[in-house]
């Protein structure tokens, strides 16, 4: 059986970095933090003005693990209990459902549900369900 450890502090400190990033980027920019709307404007970016700050919040999500190691002289330990071509599944997975749910659990389950919007909460809904449906079918009945 797959087992996932929980890690309340860094969980704790992970979620605090993400809701004074989103609270941020909205007092200052009047933006939703919602990552595949950011990456999507990176991609294919609509205005010039807009790629600056989409790269930079790009950059910071992904340079964590090496302000990690520069702290604290080692490399986050990273897990991955499943083969590539699951992740390759998953990742295509997850790009269906925000494209069709319209955003993804920054988005909709950090500030739309913040802001009380019923599309975000259905939307935060349908994940969690989906997630639990996910976790269990992998862990009981392929797993098994």
């Amino acid at each position: 059986m797959i087992e996932t450890a929980f890690t309340p502090y860094q969980s704790l400190a992970g979620g605090v970095l993400i809701g004074l990033a989103a609270v941020f980027l909205m007092a200052t920019m009047g933006r939703v933090f919602g990552a595949t709307g950011i990456l999507a404007g990176i991609v294919a970016p609509s205005s010039s003005s807009d790629l600056g700050w989409r790269l930079a919040l790009f950059l910071g999500m992904i340079t964590g693990p090496a302000a990690m190691l520069l702290l604290t002289g080692e490399m986050p330990a990273v897990q991955v209990p499943v083969s590539m071509p699951m992740l390759a599944v998953g990742g295509v997975i997850v790009g269906v459902g925000v494209t069709y749910g319209s955003g993804c659990t920054s988005g909709h389950g950090v500030c739309g549900m913040a802001r009380l919007s019923p599309r975000s909460i259905a939307a935060t809904l349908a994940f969690m369900f989906s997630t639990g449906v996910t976790v269990y079918v992998i862990r009981h009945v392929i797993g098994g």
